[in-house]
């Protein structure tokens, strides 16, 4: 298995080889398995929660459940994200940008795995939606 060094040290024009593909495709497996025994863990500690009796530890608690509700909502975004660069791998089409077909980048990659478009089309796709949002 390739290391990052490597991978980042290898010519442009072995982009998403074979040995890159593999390296990814088992980035992405980690982080689902480290999300997936982070929620069950956390989802095992929840259960043993009782209810305080005292009004602002009720509050307190139900202030932490919500954070927890929303974490959980990003994590399950995050899987699923996971999971659609994992088809992306299958089918051969990972490290390249959904908009625009150009490469994403190895770096970019290797900081958000994730990744489905190149930095400036990202850019741009925020501003769009900062602008529509404002209108």
């Amino acid at each position: 298995m390739l290391t990052e060094e490597q991978i980042i040290a290898a010519p442009e024009d072995d982009y998403m080889n074979d040995e890159q593909l593999a390296f990814f495709r088992q980035r992405l497996l980690d982080m689902r398995q480290s999300l997936l025994t982070a929620d069950e863990d956390s989802t095992i500690s929840h259960l043993d929660v009782e209810r305080p009796a005292d009004e602002s530890d009720r509050a307190t608690q139900e202030e932490q459940y919500w954070i927890q509700v929303h974490m959980k909502e990003r994590e399950s975004n995050l899987i699923r994200d996971i999971d659609k660069a994992l088809h992306r791998v299958r089918i051969g089409e990972y490290g390249f940008c959904e908009d625009t077909g150009e490469e994403i980048g190895i770096r970019r990659l290797l900081i958000r795995p994730t990744s489905k478009y190149t930095a400036e089309t990202q850019a741009r796709r925020e501003l769009q939606t900062r602008q529509y949002a404002a209108a």
